[in-house]
């Protein structure tokens, strides 16, 4: 009998070391790489950050993270505390810099992943009609397998103007790029279905 409690508890003990140790594995970083396109533009919200104007971009796409929709509001203003990188100087070019803004990534099972973005910044190109993007967005958890969920994400994005103005200034865009970065705290799918038995 004692025999038997005692081999018990080595089971009991070696599941619950299992356990921990699976559990470990999914606090750990990992990578993420995702894929969108999308729409930007103007957005109905208003930040009120003094001097700025407020942004609202829209996506889809598809990664390390699933499938997904992605919803950022961001404030941009054309005078940034610092002076524009030597790739965005020039006659053609017009610097931006995003300085407030959050975002909502939700994913085809509903999770959500809430992001707060910490800095970034647009460089539009007049001769090439076009301009590009980098934002880097701290993860703040959300809900779901992303419950316990931090990290951070760099949105790296591609605009092509779409239409524009009376004045022909350009106001809504096609975008495209990717995230990419690292996340943890992520629960899997399985142990979600385990967690709701």
């Amino acid at each position: 009998m004692r025999k038997r409690k005692a081999h018990m508890k080595y089971i009991a003990a070696m599941a619950l070391m299992l356990n921990l140790g699976v559990a470990s594995v999914y606090a750990q970083h990992q990578p993420v790489k995702m894929s969108y396109s999308g729409t930007s533009g103007a957005s109905a919200i208003n930040l009120q950050q003094p001097g700025t104007q407020t942004g609202e971009e829209n996506f889809a796409g598809n990664g390390a993270l699933g499938p997904f929709t992605f919803l950022l509001i961001s404030a941009e203003t054309t005078s940034p505390q610092q002076p524009p990188p030597s790739t965005c100087s020039g006659p053609a070019n017009i610097y931006f810099s995003r300085v407030a803004g959050a975002g909502v990534f939700r994913f085809r099972d509903g999770s959500l992943l809430k992001v707060n973005l910490t800095q970034g910044a647009d460089c539009v190109d007049l001769a090439a009609q076009q301009s590009h993007c980098t934002l880097t967005l701290q993860i703040t958890g959300g809900t779901d397998r992303f419950k316990d969920a931090s990290g951070t994400l760099t949105l790296t994005e591609t605009n092509v103007p779409v239409l524009a103005d009376a004045l022909n200034n350009p106001v809504f865009f096609a975008s495209s790029g990717e995230f990419t970065g690292t996340v943890s705290g992520v629960t899997r799918e399985e142990d979600r279905q385990e967690e709701r038995q």
